[in-house]
């Protein structure tokens, strides 16, 4: 035994000196336990009840797909719920609900309304649910605390409605205020591409027939007009040749000619041969028209040019015509050639009244040659002077449009996006985008959230327990008295030779007995009053 009690010791236990403070602190333990368990557990059944309603919000998505209506609102529902519940919980929507469900009176009519909006934020509560999957938020709860269950239901529909609502006003004005920002954006970006379409116009305006894009069409006409002065020049050498061989027929003629005259008559006339010539050039000039009319329009320059020439010598004809009635022969524009410079000789044969007309019209034909080479001419330094301007007007013009083409851009993706906002807007009205759905009504409390008289019966178990260790072992600490053998032998300097047994008597041992059940009692007592606390909290829990 006594080796038992040196193990117990070596090991740091002894269960001997635990068992007699045990025997003599029992009572020291007890009642501070059950008192402390007492004061815990009682003030759970003295403090008000507060119930708490709560309802879950679903987050549905929208039935549109994205893929047809894009959304034009943020896509941050976390941060939209933040935002709404720093409005719904905001001073002035809690007096609201404050005065109309008529919260916090009694004891608490005398606050004043900061102190009742400040109590009821801490009763409010909000609580995020996400979807493990996606890591988004797929619903959330709304839950009040009040001091009667049918005050708590109430509150808590009140919150969700406004939730509800609050959402559909939010989604609907954040639509609307993309929508009306993207038309403001249009409006500019459409006067802005007006301004870039007059500078464009204005420029091609400015610079008709010098633009990169009648670069071919120039070259094609250049070409054209190029052909034609060769063949003009060709004509006009032809011409300039035939005249020299009729001016050598009709000095010839008049070299040989008899000439007899009555005196003071007057004779000789145009011949028909006169008006054959300018017919034939009439015919020439009417064959070119026609060839021009078929590949230019009445305004290209050449063929007004044709026509003015078809004009004169339609006008020379009927001068012609008209002289040969009243047998007189106008005197044409001729150049200064001594055989040319009056009209037809009447003093010449017919013969050389005949080549002194086809001398007429072949001076005719000579000075529509060559104005018609001069106009040529003309044209073709002006369409060379469009040509060599191209590059300088192209570079312009590549200025000019690639400000145009970044308004037209902008204009078409500002066009796009309203139109998607637009549409976006449309579901939002008709509640078709994202919205809250209450799974079921606010619940209707049965039993008190606070206090937990289960909860407040273990807390006053765990007080209980740390008083009673405390006071029991504060005055095994105060105590100076010696209980056991071994603190004596720890006392005394030399060893013990012989021990004087313990005289017990009769008293002694009621008393001991006495003290035994009253620790008995005590204990059943107190362990059963704790064990009946708990049963019936936990049936009112």
């Amino acid at each position: 035994m006594l080796e038992d009690s040196e193990e117990q010791k070596a090991n740091g236990l002894d269960i001997q000196r635990i068992l007699g403070i045990v025997k003599r602190r029992h009572l020291q333990f007890l009642l501070p336990l059950f008192l402390g368990w007492l004061l815990v557990w009682g003030s759970s059944w003295i403090l008000p009840p507060s119930y708490k309603s709560s309802t879950l919000i679903l987050v549905e998505q929208p039935t549109m797909p994205q893929n047809y209506v894009v959304p034009n609102i943020n896509d941050d529902l976390q941060t939209r719920l933040q935002s709404m519940t720093e409005q719904i919980l905001s001073r002035t929507r809690l007096l609201v609900i404050i005065q109309k469900l008529h919260l916090y009176g009694g004891d608490r009519s005398s606050m004043t309304d900061d102190q009742k909006v400040a109590i009821m934020r801490k009763d409010i509560g909000i609580e995020m649910v996400r979807d493990p999957a996606r890591q988004n938020i797929s619903s959330f709860t709304i839950s009040y605390e009040a001091r009667t269950p049918g005050l708590a239901q109430e509150v808590t529909s009140e919150l969700t409605r406004l939730f509800i609502n609050e959402n559909l006003k939010v989604r609907r004005e954040e639509s609307e205020g993309t929508t009306d920002f993207l038309e403001k954006q249009l409006e500019d970006a459409r006067e802005t591409l007006s301004e870039q379409e007059a500078k464009v116009r204005e420029f091609q305006s400015q610079h008709e027939g010098a633009l990169p894009t009648q670069e071919a069409g120039n070259l094609q006409i250049l070409a054209g007009l190029q052909s034609q002065l060769q063949s003009e020049q060709d004509a006009l050498n032809s011409a300039r040749q035939q005249r020299a061989y009729l001016e050598t027929l009709l000095e010839q003629e008049k070299a040989t000619q008899v000439k007899i005259r009555p005196s003071g008559g007057q004779s000789g006339a145009s011949t028909p041969t006169d008006l054959a010539t300018i017919d034939d050039q009439l015919d020439k000039l009417r064959a070119q028209l026609a060839d021009l009319s078929s590949r230019y329009t009445d305004r290209y320059p050449d063929v007004q040019r044709l026509k003015d020439q078809i004009a004169k010598t339609e006008a020379m004809r009927e001068s012609l015509v008209a002289a040969t009635k009243s047998r007189k022969v106008p005197v044409p524009q001729q150049d200064d050639s001594p055989s040319t410079t009056g009209g037809i000789d009447p003093e010449l044969s017919a013969a050389g009244r005949q080549i002194q007309g086809q001398l007429q019209a072949n001076q005719v034909e000579i000075k529509n040659r060559e104005s018609s080479i001069e106009n040529l001419k003309a044209r073709i330094s002006e369409y060379q002077g469009r040509l060599n301007l191209e590059p300088a007007t192209e570079q312009e013009l590549t200025d000019i449009t690639r400000g145009y083409d970044q308004s037209k851009a902008n204009y078409d993706d500002l066009l796009r996006k309203k139109e998607q906002s637009e549409m976006a807007t449309s579901m939002e009205e008709m509640q078709q985008g994202e919205r809250f759905t209450m799974l079921d009504p606010p619940s209707y409390p049965s039993r008190p959230d606070f206090p937990n008289r289960l909860k407040f019966c273990g807390i006053g178990l765990v007080v209980g327990l740390a008083l009673g260790l405390i006071v029991a072992g504060g005055l095994e600490f105060l105590d100076d008295r010696l209980y056991s053998e071994q603190d004596i032998k720890a006392l005394l300097p030399i060893a013990v030779f012989a021990e004087i047994p313990e005289i017990v008597s009769q008293s002694d041992k009621r008393s001991a007995k006495k003290r035994l059940a009253l620790g008995w009692v005590t204990s059943v007592v107190v362990v059963g009053t704790i064990l009946i606390g708990s049963l019936f909290s936990f049936l009112h829990s």
